[in-house]
């Protein structure tokens, strides 16, 4: 097969020769028979010196006295002249002294076939690039569940009461009265949660109250008043809040969850703090003639529009947003948005969003409050909208 790189049609013939004969005997044949039937510009020899035909190919076969074989022409003109070229030489009827038919087997479009090829290759591409970014969207379609997936209920104390992995490790617990206000607060993003399951009140809620702060979120009719005054007469609990009145904490959205606990009240001496290698410190108060740190400014100008929305805001170096997405997607948007500095968000600050965040550079948040914090990095600053005045 001749090289077809440079050539559009293959013309292909089958000859048969009445006698024993060569391949230079029908290579002169050929070239001898059609020279001027159509004029010195069509001939074979003209041809190939413009590079219009390529060299000719010649199989044969000698046996009994006949010889048989094919002829290959590639040509780079257009279709007529092919096709003219192929009746020419089809038109040869002596080999030497021999009598010679030849016959057009078909005229073959190297294009259709390179086309064919190429279209065959990039189907291959194709299939290989699905399967690739499929599984790499698997991948990362798995790597996104799994950072932001919502803690799942957890059992707590020999009552296995519904609960938030938030309860062992937070110093404030909330008091919820069943399973699905517990997951309601995990939804809210909220994981210091233990639900009572009943109006008695089990032997492990008054262990937790001796150890950890306590508040109540109850229903907002005559079953939460019950638990309240049950509370009241077996241990301390620092506060009670209700849901509106007619209303299960169950029937509300994270949302009315977040701003119900905005009314939690806070004890005057004891600021928001800071957690630093195991050991707390608050922050430091602002003097009344110091001005106020640009994020500061920033974060009063974001909140009338944040609060109430769980959703979180990225800032960079000059305080400009670059990023604004629901609290629920926070830690996988963070990871992938570069340049964040500054954090304010309609959330409650945990160890996993700090660790999270000082991964990537970010070296202020600002939240509604703060869980338990074990370590924080030394360059990285946390504060709340109660801290601000805001709440």
């Amino acid at each position: 097969m001749p090289d077809s790189g440079i050539v559009k049609y293959l013309v292909r013939l089958r000859f048969e020769v009445d006698g024993v004969v060569e391949r230079a005997d029908v290579i002169g044949a050929i070239f001898g028979q059609t020279e001027g039937l159509f004029g010195p510009e069509m001939n074979l020899n003209e041809l190939q010196k413009s590079w219009k035909v390529g060299r000719i190919e010649i199989n044969l076969e000698s046996k009994n006295d006949r010889t048989r074989g094919d002829v290959i022409i590639p040509m780079s003109t257009d279709i007529g002249t092919a096709a003219l070229i192929a009746a020419a030489v089809e038109s040869v009827d002596k080999v030497g002294p021999c009598s010679a038919r030849f016959t057009v087997g078909n005229i073959e479009d190297v294009r259709a076939v390179k086309r064919k090829q190429i279209v065959d290759r990039a189907k291959l591409i194709v299939r290989d690039w699905s399967s690739k970014t499929s599984s790499e969207g698997e991948n990362l379609l798995k790597d996104v569940t799994e950072s932001t997936r919502r803690a799942k209920v957890i059992n707590y104390g020999l009552e296995n009461l519904p609960a938030g992995p938030g309860v062992y490790s937070s110093e404030l617990v909330y008091l919820v009265e069943g399973r699905a206000d517990v997951v309601l607060f995990l939804r809210a993003g909220i994981e210091n949660v233990v639900a009572l399951e009943g109006t008695s009140i089990p032997d492990s809620i008054i262990e937790l109250g001796k150890k950890k702060r306590l508040i109540a979120v109850l229903d907002g009719d005559r079953g939460g008043e019950l638990i309240e005054k049950e509370l009241a007469q077996v241990m301390h609990v620092e506060e009670v809040l209700h849901a509106p009145a007619g209303k299960e904490v169950e029937d509300l959205t994270p949302i009315d969850v977040i701003n119900l606990l905005k009314t939690e009240k806070v004890e005057p001496q004891a600021p928001q703090r800071r957690q630093r290698g195991g050991t707390t410190e608050a922050p430091p108060p602002r003097a009344q003639d110091e001005p106020e740190e640009p994020v500061v400014v920033k974060a009063r100008e974001i909140y009338p529009n944040l609060n109430g929305t769980l959703e979180a805001i990225l800032l960079d170096t000059g305080l400009q947003e670059i990023g604004r997405f629901p609290i629920s997607e926070l830690v996988q948007k963070m990871e992938g948005t570069g340049g964040a500095q500054y954090l304010i968000f309609d959330g409650i600050v945990t160890q996993r969003l700090v660790e999270s965040a000082a991964r990537v550079g970010v070296k202020g948040i600002i939240g509604h409050r703060t869980g338990e914090l074990n370590s924080v990095p030394d360059d990285v600053r946390i504060g709340t909208f109660r801290d601000l005045g805001l709440e």
